[in-house]
């Protein structure tokens, strides 16, 4: 027996390939659970509204249980009233000849309108994950302009750099990618991330023992940092239903918790480990209780500050190409 009151979800991009993928996951009940109703708003631009309809449509076939309402809107107004999870997809993607600060700045518009209009109407509990690239920033952005709302309700996805960094583990030890315990990825959703091994373990023995110093310096930190890329040179598209899944995993373990475990989660920094309080990074989080919470106390060497430092000072570069729309 469901529970009785639904609850609303937005999701932006609504027409895209990643959203077509995550709709129907969060329509069958994989983000608050089995149990629980839902409300779904998809919120698209005018030009992409019958994509989105479409969707809709697509939806209602689907004949999921706990779908109660769907409502397709270029509205943000419409689409965030009420809403307690967002999943900011749609974003502008890079066109050849784009420079990084152009991107930037043609992605803050969109997300400094979706933070304001989030501040105006969503529920006040409401959880917002930003998916849309560069995902860190965005994110620091519409959390900016939700002046009423605490900055931890605002994350940018690297669920999907932690689950790519497991597949990696899994395949070079013979592992199970759900073996794996006390993984992080620092920093920035870049080719200047960094997966870092230091503190995994499996079967209560440090995966560093079980990989050698060369494969994972030459290997694996740059086919994790570069996967998105490797898979649009193979497929012709960017990644989408495993960025659809990693979303659906981070905004799961944010409601339920993470049974103890750790997640790559980026969120708000609090100033630990060099990355500049307020600056949205990964970091070593356990969600408990609603929240996500950082690992505290963790001893780095050298080589790991090094290359935190070195994706945090280009989170630090974006946020200074948007300084402008940051409050």
């Amino acid at each position: 027996m469901t529970a009785a009151n639904p609850v609303k979800i937005t999701v932006t991009g609504a027409a895209g390939n990643i959203a077509y993928s995550l709709l129907w996951r969060i329509a069958n009940g994989d983000v608050y659970g089995k149990d629980q109703p839902v409300e779904l708003a998809l919120l698209e631009i005018e030009s992409a509204l019958d994509g989105a309809k479409g969707v809709a449509m697509e939806l209602l076939d689907s004949a999921f249980p706990l779908v109660r309402k769907i409502t397709v809107t270029a509205d943000p107004k419409e689409a965030f009233d009420g809403t307690k999870a967002a999943f900011l997809v749609g974003a502008m993607p890079r066109t050849k000849g784009m420079e990084r600060a152009d991107l930037l700045n043609a992605n803050a518009k969109i997300f400094t309108e979706q933070g304001r209009a989030i501040n105006d109407y969503a529920a006040r509990d409401v959880r917002v994950l930003v998916v849309g690239n560069p995902a860190n920033t965005n994110a620091l952005i519409a959390a900016n302009n939700a002046p009423d709302l605490n900055p931890s309700q605002f994350n940018g996805m690297m669920r999907l750099d932690h689950n790519r960094a497991l597949a990696q583990l899994a395949g070079k030890t013979g592992h199970n990618t759900d073996e794996f315990t006390r993984f992080v990825v620092w920093g920035n959703h870049s080719a200047s991330q960094f997966p870092d091994v230091a503190f995994a373990e499996v079967d209560g023995r440090p995966v560093a023992d079980l990989i050698d110093d060369r494969w994972y310096a030459e290997d694996f930190i740059p086919t994790v940092a570069n996967r998105g890329a490797e898979i649009i040179e193979v497929r012709g598209k960017s990644s989408a239903a495993s960025a659809a899944s990693a979303a659906v995993d981070h905004m799961h373990d944010w409601i339920h918790g993470s049974d103890g475990q750790w997640r790559t989660a980026a969120i708000p920094s609090d100033g630990s480990y060099g990355i500049d309080e307020g600056l949205i990074a990964g970091l070593p989080t356990i969600a408990k209780d609603g929240t996500w919470e950082i690992v505290h106390g963790l001893e780095l060497t050298e080589a790991q500050k090094e290359r935190i430092e070195a994706s945090v000072q280009e989170l630090r570069d974006e946020r200074a190409a948007v300084a402008d729309l940051l409050k």
